[in-house]
Parts: structure tokens; sequence; C-alpha cells
């Protein structure tokens, strides 16, 4: 997926997330505004779980994908969070060849950016 902008990447990988999760048999719930940490509530079997959305079209020289967990902005980039101080419970990470990730935020230890590697094979999802 070649994403031209920011807002775009966003919007993509939001609309997959939604698909992905309402297609398994999920409640997908979208909040009101942007100013938590959570880009989704899911709820199945009376569980409820936030979800935070991430995309990455950055591929590293060995081909594997790398998404950024952090947050920036201002005029200066400057990153003020990273998922690691959220309380999301899961990561949904959409990849540049339309791969998707549902990584527990528990099981990431890196604060700045993560590589889609085999290590996170087992967390690979699928639409049905």
């Amino acid at each position: 997926m070649n994403f031209k902008t920011n807002k775009e990447k966003g919007n993509s990988s939001l609309g997959i997330a939604i698909a992905y999760f309402s297609t398994n048999g999920y409640t997908v719930s979208i909040p009101l505004n942007d100013t938590q940490d959570y880009d989704l509530v899911i709820e199945k079997n009376n569980n409820l779980s936030t979800v935070q959305v991430k995309a990455t079209g950055c591929r590293r020289n060995s081909g594997i994908y790398q998404a950024s967990l952090k947050s920036c902005g201002g005029t200066k980039g400057i990153t003020y969070k990273s998922v690691l101080d959220t309380k999301v419970d899961f990561i949904f990470i959409l990849s540049g060849n339309k791969e998707m990730y549902l990584i527990p935020k528990k099981e990431i230890l890196n604060k700045s950016t993560i590589n889609l590697c085999n290590k996170y094979k087992k967390y690979k999802v699928s639409l049905l």
C-alpha cells in the first residue's frame, strides 16, 4: 500500500482495523474525539478492550516493515508519548504489504519502533 499522506495512512488503517474486528465477531465502538490513547474499543464475549491503530509503509534494508510506536507533534515534531506510556490493551498494525498484526501491548518492549519480524508472526491476523 502506498500512502500519500499521514492522514490517508491513518484513515486507511482505521477502516481496515474496523473491517477486521467486525468480520471476526467483535462489536466495535469508535470514540467521539481523539484525545484518548485508543482508537477503538472492541467487545467480544463480554470482554472490552482498547486498541491503538498504527500503519507503516517503512521498510528496513532487510525488507522487514517497521512501525513507529511514538506520537509526535508540534512544529518541531517532538515526541510526546509512546504506546508503552498508554493504557491500551492491543496495537493493531497495518503494513505496506497489507499484512495485519494484533499485538498485545504487554508483548512490546521497544518504546519507539517495532520491527514486524518473525517474533511477531504469531500475532498476524487476516480477514476471516
